[in-house]
């Protein structure tokens, strides 16, 4: 076996040769033209016992700030090197990733350019999705820094840095958007200082801060290695150049062909007739289609503990938009494993004679977590099917397998559960992931996880980067320092006039919630990005961040005659129609206090008609706050209801005499 892979450069060499030369000059994709990628519909890898040298592979990553156009230069790539990409961001798979137009898993594919595989790994810009990125850089040698060349370097972007430095990654920088009439060449020159800078204070090494610079318009689909508004002469439309550079600047992966097969699993998924896919790099020797394997986990004093044996009954790559079988894979290559039932993201899957677990990849702590419990509320049961304790712990340890930014904790009681994540979006997308699977459930309001170092309390702070329109600073200013933020810096935007850029540290706990208020605020023209800074000193209580609320004093239908009487005490969450009951949360008060009403009274009739007082009702608009708002906007003793068709805010406790005896005693 082993000399058929130590000769595996030179048994085909010339032919090799040739078809390297004549895809640099047609920049074609070997789909169909080379004998292991052709035949089938869906474009199925010939099954050959070939195995890749290290040589021939490019491990990268694309990575970048929210909205500076990652996805969008990935779909590029996709379609210069020939695969069928059918719709814009065809990397997000997920629903909710299309609805919301955000990445929120990694994902990777693999694209041929020169003669060469290039695995790319696509990775969320949210910083509630760093998780993702945590546990996927390790599998790649290089990084692609997309920055938008009129932004800048934002939070999120020296988080990703940071992540990909620290595993000694050689970065390639790429600033976008270089086609807007705002941008100019003395910018793209501010932004490439701005970059280095952050580089070197981050701790870059010298191979590291030389790094190679592009210029792109991804949207409009090309690339430049100097800098170009694409309006020149015979200027070619093309990634020719970020291919290029991929592969002359970002080194091979080490991996020894001749050493036991071991794979630290990075991705995970789930097939109906295959069970659990676990998907990494190989970190060394080949894997064949039934070779024996097992899966290691690290124990207790470094040890290594060896479990679930099986063998491989399936072995996949990915080929542009579609997963191809293969009958074996080697060291440096990145592929999807069917054959173990319990291997999870941070597992080694080795071969039998393989002790040693490979090292897992570090994780940042959760900072924020909520309680998801059953959901006892009059109206429960109505809409979903997945409704009792069980279902939900079991749904929540599913999760946290394939998720290793989550954290699910038991709790004494035996229908709730503590889950521990990044912040309110995270949490957020997966509770609107269960209620579309239908799961009823209650969601207690976040809150941050706290540390005790030398007898002090720290707090997550998070760095906040916002750009306003200059009317609109001082409400900011003035809203973010009742939530305990310190201001930075402040100053006017570099590409837009009449605006301002401002800088702050805040508290986690301090931005909960503050989304939509910020979006009020602005009108919905400002930007905020956040992103973990660091543990600091506990900064003391929130100032006044909400008012009261309106609570039922009634179940039933809500009747449009009690609503008008309601309108002048605060702001309206529901509309005629609606089901409401003893407790639950109809509107936002005026006053700092809550406040008990009657949404279902209806009016007294009798048989005789008033002058000018039969007229119809008119409402104003109601407030109807969606999950991530409900998720920012509970406080103390209030919880969410969640089901399949409705959010709903209600008190913890329903019976108003029993609350009013509890804060009783709180006060004593």
């Amino acid at each position: 076996m082993m000399p058929r892979l130590t000769s595996f450069s030179g048994i085909r060499q010339a032919g090799r040769l040739a078809l390297q030369n004549s895809l640099r000059q047609s920049f074609l994709n070997p789909f169909n033209v080379s004998k292991h990628f052709s035949g089938a519909a869906a474009h199925e890898i010939e099954k050959t016992d070939d195995v890749l040298e290290p040589s021939q592979i490019r491990n990268v990553a694309i990575i970048a700030h929210v909205d500076h156009g990652k996805t969008t230069l990935l779909d590029r790539i996709l379609r210069e090197c020939g695969a069928n990409v059918p719709h814009e961001r065809a990397m997000d798979s997920i629903t909710l990733e299309r609805e919301r137009g955000i990445t929120i898993s990694s994902k990777y594919t693999s694209v041929y350019w020169g003669g060469m595989q290039m695995n790319v790994v696509d990775t969320p810009g949210h910083a509630d999705f760093g998780g993702e990125v945590e546990r996927v850089v390790g599998m790649v040698e290089g990084c692609v820094l997309v920055v938008d060349a009129g932004e800048g370097p934002l939070a999120q972007t020296k988080f990703v840095v940071a992540k990909s430095l620290n595993l000694g990654i050689r970065p390639i920088l790429l600033l976008n958007k270089v086609d807007r009439p705002s941008v100019t060449e003395q910018r793209c020159g501010e932004v490439e200082s701005m970059i280095f800078d952050l580089f070197a204070n981050l701790g870059a090494t010298d191979s590291q801060l030389e790094f190679p610079v592009l210029y792109a318009s991804a949207k409009m689909g090309w690339v430049s290695r100097t800098y170009t508004k694409g309006e020149d002469a015979g200027f070619q439309c093309s990634m020719a150049p970020l291919m290029e550079t991929i592969a002359e600047h970002i080194p091979p992966p080490k991996g020894d062909l001749s050493s036991p097969f071991k794979l630290l699993v990075s991705m995970m998924d789930h097939d109906s007739y295959l069970g659990r896919l676990v998907t990494g790099r190989i970190s060394s020797g080949v894997v064949r289609v039934g070779d024996r394997i097992h899966g290691l986990r690290s124990g207790e004093a470094n040890t290594s503990v060896a479990f679930d044996e099986g063998k491989v009954i399936k072995l996949m790559k990915k080929n542009g938009m579609t997963s191809v079988l293969v009958n074996s894979a080697g060291a440096g290559d990145i592929v999807s494993i069917a054959g173990l039932s319990e291997p999870s993201i941070g597992h080694t899957v080795a071969a039998v004679d393989v002790t040693e677990a490979l090292p897992a990849a570090a994780m940042d702590p959760p900072t924020l977590s909520m309680t998801f419990s059953v959901n006892d509320s009059p109206l429960g049961g109505r809409d979903g099917n997945q409704l009792t304790g069980p279902k939900i712990g079991e749904r929540l340890m599913v999760e946290s397998r394939s998720n290793l930014s989550i954290a699910v904790i038991p709790t004494p009681r035996q229908d709730a559960y503590e889950v521990q994540g990044r912040g309110e979006l995270q949490l957020g997308i997966l509770l609107e992931n269960m209620r579309r699977e239908g799961f009823e459930l209650s969601v207690s309001p976040p809150a941050v996880l706290y540390k005790m170092e030398n007898g002090k309390k720290l707090e997550p702070i998070e760095e906040v980067v916002i750009e306003v329109n200059d009317d609109h600073a001082g409400l900011v200013i003035e809203a973010l320092s009742h939530r305990r933020a310190e201001m930075l810096d402040m100053g006017p935007c570099p590409e837009s006039v009449g605006r301002t850029r401002l800088t702050f540290t805040c508290p986690s706990r301090g931005l909960v919630g503050y989304r939509s208020v910020f979006s009020t605020d602005t009108h919905g023209t400002g930007f905020l990005h956040r992103a973990f800074l660091t543990y600091g000193k506990y900064r003391g209580p929130l100032g006044n961040v909400r008012k009261g609320v309106l609570v039922s004093m009634a179940g039933g239908t809500i009747t449009a005659h009690a609503l008008m009487g309601l309108e002048a005490r605060g702001i309206l969450f529901v509309k005629p129609g609606m089901e409401t009951y003893d407790g639950m949360i109809v509107g936002e008060h005026t006053r700092e206090t809550d406040l008990e009403v009657n949404p279902v009274r209806t009016k007294e009739l009798n048989n005789i008609r008033s002058a000018g007082k039969d007229e119809n009702v008119r409402l104003s608009p109601p407030r109807l706050i969606n999950l991530e708002e409900a998720i920012g906007y509970v406080q103390g003793d209030e919880i969410i209801e969640v089901t399949p068709k409705s959010v709903r805010l209600r008190k913890s406790i329903l019976d108003s005499s029993r609350r009013k005896a509890v804060k009783r005693v709180k006060k004593e």
